[in-house]
């Protein structure tokens, strides 16, 4: 009988244990500790991410020293600035610009925006922008301006020139059921931000009466219908080609575009 397989017949001679795969080599391999250069980059970002926080908020170098504000008209920079509070010697990184932005304008209506800017390295930066009042409303011997959105921004003791008073008379107009004293409001600002430049110049009184009867009180005696503030651009080209081929006119009415009128001398 012949001799059984040999072990290299059946799978080829075993290895010598010396040429085997070490596992403990793969770990060392694995685990291997980082070399001198990547710990000295690691210790240097550290180091440096320290120094810049130290910076911005141990050091001196970048703290809040001075407040610069712009844009003002009516207010005084010294009202903005007392109303910021920024806070003065506080590192600038730290000055919560948004909270300012916020008291700047709950405490002041007349401003309509604000931005704080940082200006590296001591400075804060305030540049306001203003309200405009567009129209007038009358309380007593006071004026409450109202501005281009309807907004009652601030009572003046006397009224600025070249705005035109509102008159809401409208107490026994049934469109008061739909339309409430607010609405009405806004209509006439819309009436009023649609007029030519000349003719708004020349505005005196903006009267409401109902949703659906504007009338503008002008310079010299004039008057002019608007009727509802719908199609306000379309009576604003009417009104400006009425007035110059009728220009001795008094009385003008646009509450419909497509038949204007003029009367009176």
């Amino acid at each position: 009988m012949a001799a059984g397989s040999t072990t290299a017949e059946k799978g080829g001679a075993k290895r010598p244990k010396s040429e085997r795969p070490s596992r403990t080599g793969t770990r060392n391999q694995r685990f291997r500790v980082p070399a001198p250069r990547v710990l000295l980059v690691v210790l240097g970002v550290v180091a440096l991410t320290a120094g810049v926080i130290w910076a911005l908020y141990g050091s001196t170098w970048f703290r809040v020293e001075r407040v610069k504000t712009s844009g003002t008209g009516v207010l005084t920079p010294g009202e903005v600035e007392a109303v910021a509070a920024v806070p003065t010697g506080a590192p600038l990184v730290s000055v919560d610009t948004e909270a300012i932005e916020a008291r700047l304008r709950q405490e002041l209506p007349r401003i309509e925006s604000v931005d704080v800017v940082r200006s590296w390295p001591h400075g804060i930066g305030l540049k306001v922008t203003e309200r405009k009042p567009v129209l007038l409303l009358e309380k007593g011997t006071k004026f409450i301006e109202v501005d281009a959105t309807g907004v009652r921004f601030a009572t003046v003791d006397t009224a600025p020139k070249g705005v035109p008073r509102l008159v809401l008379d409208a107490s026994a107009s049934p469109s008061l059921r739909r339309f409430d004293a607010d609405r009405l409001l806004k209509e006439a600002v819309r009436v009023r931000g649609e007029l030519p430049d000349e003719i708004a110049r020349n505005a005196r009184v903006v009267r409401v009466t109902s949703y659906d009867s504007v009338t503008l009180e002008l310079t010299g005696g004039r008057s002019v219908f608007w009727g509802s503030a719908e199609h306000g651009p379309v009576k604003a080209r009417v009104l400006t080609a009425l007035m110059k081929a009728s220009p001795k006119a008094g009385h003008f009415d646009v509450s419909a575009p497509t038949a204007p009128a003029s009367s009176g001398s």
